[in-house]
C-alpha cells in the first residue's frame, strides 16, 4: 500500500487550514453585523416581546340633566352605563364599536384624538355622536415587562387617562321620565322647550335600550326611528296659527274682519266643508280671527287663505321655520315639506288649483312638518316672534322676525280660547287660564286614520314650556293627544311648584 506522500500532507494541511480561518472571518463579520450594524434593531425586537403595551380606555364623559342628574354615565372599566334605558335613548344615543371604514381614520372634529383603532367606541345618533369628541376623552397606556412566558415582571411606565367631559343638558329629568310615560304603547312623539328654544324634554315612541340595540333592528315597530326629528306628518290645525299670521301681517284681514259660516264652500263640482258641519251638522256662524282660531274653523281658514294666495302662505311657511331643518343638536333630522306651485309641477306634473291653496291653509294635502319643527313655530308665537334653535345642550340662538305685537295677541287670544269653554282643547277647560294651546287632528294616506296633535304654551303672557304632542295615527287631536298634554302639564305645574 502505497503512503501519501510529505507533500501531499502539508497541501492538505494548508488547505484544512484555509477553510477554518475563512470560518471563522465568516462568524467574526455575523457577529458584527448582529451586534454592531443591527443591534439596535435586534434589541428593539427582544424589547417588543418582552414589553407589553396595553391601553387604558379613557373613561367617558357623563351626559348630565339641567338639575344635575346622571342621564348616561361610565363604570369602572368605561362601559356606558344607560340609567334611562329607552326613556332618553333617541336623544341621548348609545355606542357602537368602531368599523372597517372608521378604524385608522381621525375624526375632523377632533384631530388630536389621533385614528381610530380597533375595539374603539364611538357616539352613535343622539348626543353621543353630536358630542363625540368631548366625551370621548383620550386613552392612556401602561408599559409592562414579562418574561419569556409572559409572565408579569414589572411596570415600566404608565400614562394615566384623560377622562372626557361631562356634558349638561337643558333636559328635565322627571319631566322626561312623565313624558315616556305618557306615551307608552302609543307611536309619536313628544318635544318641550323652553319660551328660547332649550329642549326640556324629548321623547320618540317606540323607544330602543341603548344597552342592548340588537333586539330592536328587526322590530316592525322600527324603535330606532326618531319620529320627533325625522318623521314627516300633515300637521293639520296646529298649522292654522301660521296662517292667521301671515293673513294679519299681509294686512288682508284685521281684528275687525267677519266670516260667515255656513259649513261649507262650494266651488264648481268640488265641497269643501268645515269639521263641525261634517261631524254634527252645525254652524259657526259670523265669526272673527280670534274665535276661528278658538273653533279651529277650516272654512274660515279656507277663506283667508284664499285671499293671501299660495305665495304669500309659503312665504309665511318659510319664516316659521317648516321648510328647514331646526337646527336641533342631534344628528338626522329632516326638514318639513312645504309645497309650491312649481314644486308640484315638477314632482307630480300638475297644475296648482285652488283646492290645493285650501288644503294648504289647513295643513293637509302636500304640507308635511316634523313634531320639532311645529313646536318651534308655535314657540314663536308665545315668546315675541322669536325664532329659536333647539338645542339640548347649552343655550338656543334665536332671530326676531319682528311681526306686530298686536298681530301675535291676537292669534294668542285665539289659542287661549281653544283650551277655554268653547273651544276645541276640552281636557283644559277647567285649568284656570293663562294657557295657549291649539288641537289638530291630520289626514294619514291610510283611510279612517288620522294623525292627533296637540301643542301648546304656558303661561300664555309669559310662557316658561313649550308642549307639543303627536300620536301617528291615533285620531282625534282633543281626545288623544289632548289627555297626554294634560298630564304632562299637570306634572309639570306640580314639579314646578306653580
Amino acid at each position: 500500500m502505497e503512503l501519501t506522500s510529505p507533500k501531499t500532507q502539508s497541501w492538505l494541511s494548508w488547505f484544512l487550514r484555509g477553510v477554518l480561518v475563512l470560518f471563522f472571518l465568516f462568524l467574526v463579520s455575523r457577529l458584527f453585523e448582529l451586534q454592531i450594524i443591527k443591534g439596535k434593531y435586534y434589541r428593539e425586537l427582544s424589547d417588543g416581546n418582552r414589553i407589553k403595551r396595553t391601553k387604558i380606555p379613557a373613561p367617558r364623559g357623563k351626559i348630565l340633566a339641567r338639575g344635575g342628574e346622571t342621564l348616561i354615565g361610565s363604570h369602572e372599566d368605561a362601559k356606558r352605563n344607560y340609567i334611562l334605558g329607552p326613556i332618553f335613548a333617541h336623544a341621548g344615543g348609545y355606542l357602537g364599536e368602531a368599523n372597517e371604514g372608521e378604524i385608522g381614520k381621525i375624526d375632523p372634529k377632533c384631530p388630536e384624538k389621533g385614528p381610530k383603532v380597533l375595539g374603539d367606541f364611538i357616539g352613535r345618533s343622539g348626543l353621543e355622536e353630536e358630542y363625540d369628541c368631548a366625551l370621548r376623552g383620550t386613552d392612556g397606556e401602561e408599559l409592562v415587562e414579562v418574561d419569556i412566558t409572559g409572565k408579569y415582571v414589572r411596570t415600566l411606565g404608565k400614562i394615566e387617562p384623560i377622562p372626557g367631559e361631562d356634558i349638561k343638558t337643558n333636559i328635565d329629568f322627571g319631566l322626561q321620565k312623565k313624558v315616556a310615560e305618557e306615551m307608552v304603547e302609543k307611536k309619536g312623539g313628544v318635544i318641550a322647550t323652553d319660551s328660547k328654544g332649550q329642549v326640556l324634554a324629548f321623547y320618540s315612541s317606540p323607544s330602543y335600550d341603548p344597552n342592548n340595540i340588537v333586539k330592536s333592528l328587526k322590530d316592525p315597530a322600527l324603535p330606532l326611528f326618531n319620529r320627533v326629528t325625522g318623521g314627516l306628518y300633515h300637521p293639520g290645525s296646529v298649522f292654522k296659527p301660521t296662517i292667521a299670521v301671515a293673513a294679519l301681517e299681509e294686512k288682508k284681514i284685521d281684528k275687525n274682519y267677519r266670516y260667515l259660516d255656513t259649513g261649507i264652500i262650494r266651488v264648481n263640482d268640488y265641497s269643501y266643508t268645515n269639521w263641525y258641519f261634517t261631524q254634527y251638522g252645525r254652524i259657526e256662524g259670523e265669526i272673527g280671527i280670534v274665535r276661528a282660531i278658538t273653533r279651529s274653523t277650516d272654512t274660515f281658514f279656507y277663506t283667508i287663505g284664499e285671499i293671501l294666495g299660495i305665495e304669500n302662505m309659503v312665504e309665511y311657511a318659510d319664516k316659521f321655520g317648516y321648510s328647514e331643518k331646526s337646527g336641533i343638536d342631534i344628528p338626522g333630522e329632516i326638514a318639513g315639506l312645504i309645497p309650491t306651485p312649481e314644486w308640484k309641477r315638477k314632482i307630480k306634473n300638475e297644475a296648482w288649483f285652488l283646492g290645493n291653496t285650501y288644503h294648504f291653509a289647513i295643513g293637509q294635502g302636500d304640507v308635511a312638518v316634523t313634531p320639532v319643527e311645529v313646536n318651534r313655530a308655535i314657540e314663536i308665537i308665545g315668546n315675541g316672534g322669536q325664532i329659536c334653535q333647539p338645542k339640548i345642550v347649552g343655550i338656543s340662538k334665536c332671530i326676531n322676525l319682528n311681526f306686530k305685537k298686536e298681530t301675535l295677541d291676537l292669534v294668542r287670544e285665539g289659542m287661549e280660547g281653544v283650551c277655554s269653554a268653547g273651544g276645541t282643547g276640552y281636557t283644559f277647560f277647567d285649568w284656570g287660564g293663562h294657557i295657549a294651546c291649539k288641537t289638530g287632528t291630520a289626514e294619514t294616506n291610510e283611510d279612517d286614520k288620522t294623525h292627533a296633535w296637540f301643542t301648546l304654551f304656558y303661561p300664555s303672557d309669559f310662557p316658561e314650556i313649550n308642549l307639543t304632542v303627536l300620536v301617528e295615527g291615533g285620531g282625534e287631536g282633543s281626545s288623544i293627544a289632548g289627555p297626554i298634554a294634560r298630564k304632562i302639564m299637570d306634572y309639570w305645574i306640580t314639579r314646578v311648584g306653580i
